[in-house]
């Protein structure tokens, strides 16, 4: 098998680079690892060494309420050297974790979905990216190289996510469903991505075969996987700590319910500290309705073009979700190059790329006024998270509209370049 040595190149020069940062700027992991922007109470790196601490001490971790995170990730940490004593494996782990979910960024963008599927077919098919160079603005997105520095354990989640939609394009539906099936046992939310997870595996079938299986059969055989999946990762779960409603409750319930306030780069955590606790479970059920909302809206409409509701899903839960973090846009990040024919079709990229590079560059800065300054208050740092919310939904939003006035070009040839406007 010949060897890509561009591919070879880019992976080789992300390694280095992340380990160039760290012997070069040895304090930074730590740093980044106690930034909100990269650590929630669901995914820090430091809340994960409390809940190995407890557990390779034979405590249950999730006593002292610190640690909020699948059990299945001890053991798994625990393989590696203790991070006080041995910091590089660490970071070698992560790096590869990133090369991994570049492979599969490969394979989606080497696989052409986004362009032309079983339903749509773009007439801009020219105007893409390869796999390779998709590859590598993931790999050096400052985001991603943060995220790998940081050592969030929401990495993993993003890891199942890709390689559920990588096996999805490939066909292997089966693999698509365990991934995805890890992935919602890790952090609850991917379990939003099932129906057009399975309608892109329902596609890839139907196109590779003469006869299109029945989308009712497809879909229940897919469904039980996907809850076989989760349903044998929450038994071994139960085998390890020994109280299953324990850590549901300290994981799950956690996530569902909220009741860790630390500030973050969403919009949750400033709206409930306000509200009066006897609206708190009204507000809850409807951000949450508000959240999953989206999916079948979505779905339905862009029926067509599975891949791209994925990643304006993965969009929408990066702007939504209750801890979001810089992992979440980096994996949006990733997918959305899939769409570069779509950019001449966009109307506000200016606008939120401005928004994001502010929210950016002053969103350190307001947090630091706030809490270490003292010259500022929680006022300063959402406002700048809500700049980000902003320019993430308008990047978000347009790219809808590009991908709707892309459907209505392909079914109105004559119209390509036209202005439309409503009567």
């Amino acid at each position: 098998m010949p060897v890509d040595r561009r591919k070879t190149a880019v992976f080789s020069a992300a390694v280095l680079l992340r380990l160039l940062l760290f012997f070069v700027f040895p304090s930074l992991p730590d740093l980044l690892t106690g930034r909100v922007e990269v650590s929630t109470p669901v995914n820090s790196f430091k809340r994960l060494q409390e809940g190995l601490f407890l557990y390779t001490r034979n405590v249950s971790p999730y006593d002292g309420g610190v640690f909020h995170q699948a059990p299945l990730l001890l053991p798994l940490y625990a393989l590696l050297p203790s991070v006080r004593d041995y910091r590089l494996p660490q970071i070698v782990f992560y790096a590869l974790i990133d090369i991994l979910n570049a492979d599969a960024l490969i394979t989606i963008a080497d696989s052409g979905q986004s362009v032309v599927g079983r339903l749509h077919s773009t007439s801009r098919k020219n105007i893409r990216w390869d796999g390779v160079a998709i590859a590598a603005w993931y790999l050096f997105n400052p985001f991603t190289i943060a995220t790998c520095l940081g050592r969030p354990t929401s990495v993993l989640t993003s890891s199942a996510i890709l390689y559920a939609v990588s096996n999805a394009v490939s066909g292997n539906s089966v693999n698509a469903m365990l991934a995805l099936g890890l992935a919602s046992y890790l952090s609850l939310y991917p379990a939003l991505l099932f129906l057009p997870l399975v309608l892109l595996c329902y596609d890839r079938h139907a196109t590779g075969s003469k006869v299109a299986p029945s989308t009712a059969l497809f879909g229940l055989q897919n469904f039980g996987v996907f809850l076989a999946s989760v349903a044998g990762l929450l038994a071994i779960s139960y085998l390890i700590i020994g109280d299953f409603w324990e850590f549901v409750s300290a994981t799950y319930g956690f996530q569902l319910l909220v009741p860790d306030l630390t500030p973050n780069i969403g919009l949750w955590w400033y709206f409930f500290i306000e509200i009066f606790d006897s609206f708190r479970e009204f507000f809850l059920g409807v951000f949450w309705l508000h959240l999953a909302g989206y999916v079948g809206g979505l779905t339905v409409r862009l029926r067509r073009q599975p891949l791209f509701v994925l990643t304006s899903l993965l969009g929408i839960f990066a702007i939504f979700k209750p801890y979001p973090s810089i992992s979440d846009i980096s994996l949006y990040f990733a997918l959305l190059p899939l769409y570069r024919h779509l950019v001449p079709l966009m109307r506000y990229t200016f606008f939120a790329v401005s928004a994001l590079l502010y929210a950016t560059v002053l969103g350190p800065v307001f947090h630091h006024l706030w809490i270490y300054a003292g010259s500022g208050n929680a006022n300063f740092f959402y406002a700048i998270t809500l700049v980000w919310s902003l320019g993430l939904s308008i990047l978000v939003a347009d790219s809808m509209f590009a991908a709707l006035r892309d459907e209505w070009e392909e079914e109105n040839p004559d119209m390509r370049g036209k202005d439309v406007r409503q009567i």
